[in-house]
């Protein structure tokens, strides 16, 4: 592990010269790098992930910290398309950095994309260094006024973010050799390395591979090109793609051209296997054999993006993304004062999520079909369908994995989720038969059952609370017993209502006047199958 490998993104609205940038920064290119894509050539912009590298020597501070471990620093250059149509392949490459640049045209400023690039940031990473590129589009005399005040423009932008501090730098991309370019390129190296942290690696666990190119390789079989988000890897070792329910033996493994025994945590990495067809895996996960649930539906935390303007609303369907998968979903929201999800206790449903609130908010996902989820693993839901050209954020919200329904039948395992919701039923008091029983009308409907309602408690527009001992007659009424009995005025009132009048001396709004009304409350889980009523 002689080598730190940081996997440095590089995102920002279309043609603000990304690509450009990670050209004069990159010394090695993989496979999969500078707009290889025809397609990408003929429109002039970056349509899929990119990934080159180049390496440096070890900043002081790390040297420091771990020089028994590495002794050369490796900048991984994840080259992610700007284009709003290719939000998805935007978001599945942030999933795998860990640090962003963010690149804004000077002479443009903030834009769609930048703005939401920036929220993807927020949702991925820690560290930010914020690219104004261009300059030497700028004449002389205007340059360093141009590039102060896009700067503090900047500087306002992110000032309710966690990037509030972050790095600006001013730099040329393009390929002359003149001194403004590479005066500008060394200064962005010069504060990658000061940026430069030692990421969490851990090799324990089951291994996972976020795969994001796939080819062929005459007479040697095919390549799987990624980066490794969990675990270890070894020659000889057998993995899985569970989206086709295949597994095969890792026959050689490089790191950019350089043949490896093994690879880690955070590494970027070619796996080369045997008999496995190219064209069967774009994009997608691999990982020990057994070790990545197929998921056709997931429980998870909602946690609203801010600068989305738009009511997440329940029942409606999202575009839900874990690492390079994109799945439709329709989302079931409920709430709770606990940030945890825990089955034994009871959570409120939630029509929609409008802005934060003290609770905490959860949902439940239905996939349209099945796709790999990584347990814990991140997920983010968007609104893609909404009008690219609409100037808004289309990021709706973040959340975790907290449980996985690995089975197509898993409506059933929902019983076990206790999310109700509160109940209200109105009727009123016909008469009174006794000081301690009424009969009620309106509560239930002449067809139904009222088995089921029997010692359920109700409470008058008076005050007093009875019990619902059964059904009157055959039109729907209902007995009322009151055990502390009625209340001295509540009997004169309908005392005054049981005594028939007059039709001259009675009017539909003298009737309204001595009504007492009769309510009825509980909850009912939305999961039971027998539609229990349940009051506490």
């Amino acid at each position: 592990m002689s080598t730190l490998n940081i996997n440095l993104g590089v995102l920002g609205h279309v043609d603000s010269g990304k690509t450009t940038l990670v050209k004069a920064l990159s010394s090695i290119a993989s496979t999969a790098c500078f707009d290889k894509n025809p397609q990408s050539k003929e429109r002039g912009i970056t349509l899929d992930l990119g990934f080159s590298s180049f390496s440096v020597d070890l900043p002081d501070h790390v040297k420091c910290d771990i020089s028994s471990l590495y002794t050369k620093l490796q900048f991984t250059l994840v080259d992610c398309p700007g284009h709003a149509s290719l939000i998805k392949t935007i978001i599945g490459g942030a999933q795998i950095i860990d640090l962003m640049l963010l690149v804004i045209d000077i002479t443009k400023g903030m834009q769609t994309q930048t703005a939401e690039c920036l929220v993807i940031g927020e949702i991925t990473c820690n560290q930010m260094i914020v690219v104004l590129n261009k300059i030497d589009l700028i004449p002389n005399e205007k340059r360093q006024l141009t590039i102060e005040k896009m700067t503090k423009k900047i500087q306002l932008t992110l000032k309710n973010t966690k990037f509030h501090s972050c790095t600006i730098v001013a730099v040329s991309a393009c390929s002359d050799t003149s001194e403004l370019a590479s005066n500008g390129i060394s200064n962005l190296i010069e504060i990658l390395k000061q940026l430069v942290f030692i990421p969490k690696r851990d090799t324990s666990g089951s291994f996972l591979f976020s795969v994001d190119h796939c080819f062929p390789i005459k007479g040697q079989g095919t390549v799987m090109t990624g980066t490794v988000l969990q675990g270890k890897i070894s020659i000889n070792d057998a993995i899985e793609i569970p989206m086709l329910k295949l597994t095969r033996k890792v026959k050689s493994m490089q790191m950019f051209h350089q043949g490896v025994e093994s690879a880690f945590q955070g590494d970027r990495l070619g796996i080369c296997v045997t008999q496995f067809d190219p064209k069967l895996l774009e994009r997608g996960m691999a990982c020990s054999p057994g070790s990545l649930p197929m998921a056709y539906g997931l429980i998870v935390n909602v946690d609203k993006v801010v600068y989305y303007k738009q009511t997440i609303k329940n029942k409606t369907k999202y575009h839900i993304t874990l690492g390079h998968e994109t799945v439709m979903a329709r989302i079931h929201l409920f709430q709770s004062a606990v940030p945890e999800l825990n089955f034994d206790i009871d959570y409120k449903y939630c029509d929609e999520i409008a802005e934060k609130t003290g609770d905490f908010f959860f949902a439940v996902l239905e996939f349209d079909h099945p796709v790999p989820v990584v347990p814990r693993g991140l997920i983010i839901g968007s609104k893609f369908d909404t009008d690219i050209h609409s100037n808004t954020c289309r990021i709706a919200f973040k959340g975790n994995v907290l449980f996985v329904f690995g089975d197509e039948n898993y409506r059933g395992d929902l019983v076990r989720l206790k999310v109700y919701k509160t109940k209200v039923r109105e009727g009123v008091v016909e008469r009174m038969t006794s000081s301690c029983e009424v009969i009620g009308k309106n509560l239930v409907k002449k067809e139904t059952n009222v088995q089921p309602f029997i010692n359920l408690k109700v409470t008058l527009s008076t005050g007093e609370i009875g019990i619902i001992e059964g059904s009157f007659g055959q039109s729907g009424k209902i007995k009322i017993r009151f055990m502390d009995g009625l209340k001295d005025n509540t009997q004169l009132l309908l005392a005054a209502l049981n005594k028939k009048k007059k039709p001259q001396e009675s009017s539909a709004s003298d009737e309204k006047n001595v009504q007492v009304k009769i309510f009825l409350s509980f909850k009912r889980y939305i999961y039971d199958p027998h539609k229990k009523m349940i009051q506490t």
